[in-house]
């Protein structure tokens, strides 16, 4: 339990509870001495280098797999991340060294990666926008280009990326949808539902519980039409608000559908 020693000779261990961090079971272990925090899968990484240590490996590959981390595995439970962190630093233990059941070692300037996480259990958001989609004919594609364009248009400081997630790692993706300010998402119609890749991407969005993002959808069709109803269901039922209703494209845009499109973009960024 929180509080307990373990004399080991010259050093001593201290036990802290960190349940849902992401296990039922896990703990942190503090060893005076050497001044090091064993912080079992907190600010870890799927993330293996022969250099072993923060300060040799490339830091913005680095960052990259430690947001990867954070937004894939931790994001639901971001209030108890909070809550851990302020109960570990009132023990007021001088750390020199943090060392995670996997990723890299910190050893300079650990305090840096506690300082991420305490950030990105807060709601975290970047001036940032991710398109989402799936696509069949490529329809739905040239809608997300076509969106990407006017939101750019209307606010070119708004970084907009997109990401067909049929042929994209899918925690690459959720990763940039923790980032965003807003996200969308795109679906060609089939079967009267949706593609499978957006439909894994949504529901793997709700298992997260995204907080403080917008959100809308877009698609094409060619017979019924009804996945932009199915996509906006979704994200509601995710808790994300939809700021503006979703637009859906017959076959692959015209001239005219696609200058819809744009203005779509441009009305989303609006209301941000």
């Amino acid at each position: 339990k929180t509080g307990d020693t373990l004399d080991i000779g010259s050093s001593q261990l201290i036990f802290v509870e960190a349940k849902m961090l992401h296990w039922p079971d896990s703990s942190f272990t503090y060893m005076t001495g050497d001044n090091i925090l064993f912080s079992n899968d907190a600010f870890g990484q799927h993330y293996a280098s022969e250099l072993m240590y923060n300060d040799l490996v490339d830091q913005a590959e680095l960052y990259q797999e430690c947001i990867k981390y954070y937004a894939n595995i931790l994001t639901p439970f971001s209030p108890l991340v909070t809550k851990k962190i302020q109960e570990v630093l009132s023990l007021d233990l001088p750390v020199n060294m943090i060392a995670p059941s996997h990723g890299v070692i910190w050893r300079d300037n650990p305090a840096q990666i506690i300082n991420k996480y305490l950030e990105w259990a807060d709601n975290y958001q970047e001036n940032q926008i991710t398109i989402v989609y799936d696509t069949m004919w490529n329809g739905t594609k040239k809608m997300a280009e076509a969106i990407a364009e006017g939101i750019s248009a209307a606010d070119s400081s708004v970084a907009v990326k997109l990401f067909n997630v049929g042929r994209s790692d899918k925690n690459d993706v959720l990763t940039e949808v923790f980032k965003s300010k807003a996200f969308l998402v795109g679906s060609s119609t089939i079967n009267r539902g949706i593609l499978s890749g957006a439909a894994s991407i949504l529901e793997m969005i709700a298992g997260l519980g995204f907080k403080n993002k917008k959100a809308g959808a877009f698609g094409s069709y060619g017979w019924s039409g009804e996945s932009v109803k199915i996509i906006e269901a979704r994200l509601k039922d995710a808790k994300l608000e939809v700021i503006e209703p979703g637009l859906k494209v017959l076959w692959n845009p015209d001239t005219e559908s696609y200058s819809q499109c744009v203005e779509f973009g441009k009305a989303f960024v609006s209301q941000l």
